[in-house]
């Protein structure tokens, strides 16, 4: 069989040819801006973060209890799933805002409470709740966080904000801090209801974090190649919390000497009785708590194992999705956190049954990788994925989405 010969006519490319092709992006300067913008998705920012923060608070952050098998199991879920997209269908425009507690937000999901923000990045909680508010977002101050209640609410007046509670063995001074977000326009609480004890985290306990960061010649090494860092921690003010006045001690000695162990479902009601706002649960995880929670007088619900961070092995709070949905129903509205590292993630959960969603780690990533700007490109690398995911699933709104977009397959190898 004879071979076809193929021949190429080569000529001398044309200077005007050439000017086309050579097209130089104009320099950022900004090596924050550089770094930022090279980050195409959380899993982006997070290794950034890594290289920029010291190893006792990124692995704070970064780590969950005991082995860890809640977390990757979380995540593992979601990147599991099937889409079943439709075809054919008119995406030119598509939005994802959401109604939300009676108020309207740009995009589904919120900045959830993180306990010793600043200890991560020295702008902290000012950076979430100002980055939240300009987004149109609602955020979530944490019982632990390293601003006040009045810090928040200065720095973002014109934000949502809200205010996490965990029951202290004092009730006094849990409802004053109560009493306090009352005062200062937070129109939600979120009570967070699986804490009886700390959960055995680990990695704090090897790297022998303590709050504030003490200095050791472990410290001082790991902090060599991270300057920023230390220079931020030292040049600013010291750590002070939301909720008392100082500490010095390991985190797990902090979290035990606060939580208490006895509170119940009467506690939940007392509360509601108390708090005149909305209320919501934080870290349900199975059916029944559900309905209990709702007949204590629960506004929403947030499906939640604590970011994997309590009990190790716990439900998955996606895969709880249909069944709390089912049994529910409208009565209130069902949110659900943990193990959200893109946009395509809250999609599934929202075709899943969630009303809302709220990110924790996906934000921190953001914090430690760029402060306030960090921040911005967190929810501005999610919102890009929550939109494209939308328009090739052929939906135009959050509403379109249903259990029909998405398959969870349960079998997971981790």
């Amino acid at each position: 069989m004879t071979k076809t010969v193929v021949s190429v006519t080569r000529r001398v490319p044309r200077p005007k040819e050439l000017a086309t092709l050579l097209r130089f992006r104009k320099p950022i300067l900004s090596a924050k801006k550089r770094r930022l913008s090279r980050a195409l998705t959380i899993y982006d920012l997070r290794e950034i973060a890594k290289r920029r923060t010291p190893q006792a608070p990124f692995d704070y952050t970064d780590g969950g209890a005991d082995q860890e098998i809640s977390l990757r199991r979380a995540r593992k879920t979601f990147e599991s799933i099937e889409f079943s997209p439709n075809i054919l269908r008119d995406v030119s425009k598509v939005s994802a805002r959401v109604s939300m507690l009676g108020k309207e937000h740009s995009l589904p999901f919120g900045i959830a409470p993180t306990g010793f923000t600043r200890m991560m990045q020295t702008e902290g909680e000012i950076a979430g709740c100002t980055a939240a508010a300009d987004a149109g977002i609602p955020y979530v101050l944490s019982t632990m966080g390293t601003r006040s209640i009045e810090d928040v609410a200065l720095a973002a007046p014109h934000g949502r904000n809200w205010f996490q509670l965990y029951m202290w063995k004092d009730r006094d001074r849990s409802m004053a801090l109560v009493d306090r977000a009352k005062n200062s326009g937070f129109d939600t609480l979120v009570l967070t209801v699986d804490v009886p004890v700390a959960g055995a985290r680990l990695r704090d306990v090897r790297n022998g974090m303590t709050i504030p960061p003490s200095l050791t010649s472990k410290t001082i090494v790991n902090a060599i190649p991270r300057p920023a860092w230390w220079i931020n921690f030292l040049t600013t003010d010291p750590l002070k919390f939301a909720s008392l006045d100082s500490w010095n001690g390991t985190v797990a000695e902090l979290l035990d000497s606060m939580f208490d162990p006895t509170v119940t479902f009467e506690d939940l009601k007392w509360i509601r009785k108390n708090w005149k706002g909305k209320l919501v649960v934080k870290g349900i995880q199975n059916v029944d708590d559900a309905v209990k929670s709702v007949s204590a007088g629960a506004d929403a619900i947030i499906l939640s194992n604590h970011g994997g961070r309590q009990l190790d092995r716990a439900p998955v709070p996606f895969l709880l999705l249909p069944s709390v949905k089912k049994k529910i129903g409208k009565s209130v509205e069902l949110h659900m956190d943990t193990g959200i590292m893109h946009g395509a993630d809250i999609v599934a959960a929202l075709a899943s049954g969630a009303d809302f969603t709220w990110i924790g780690r996906a934000y921190l990533y953001g914090l430690m990788a760029g402060g306030r700007d960090g921040v911005d490109r967190t929810i501005e690398i999610l919102s890009t994925q929550i939109h494209r995911t939308m328009k090739l699933l052929g939906v135009k709104s959050v509403k379109e989405l249903n259990p029909s977009h998405v398959r969870a397959i349960q079998s997971i190898t981790i």
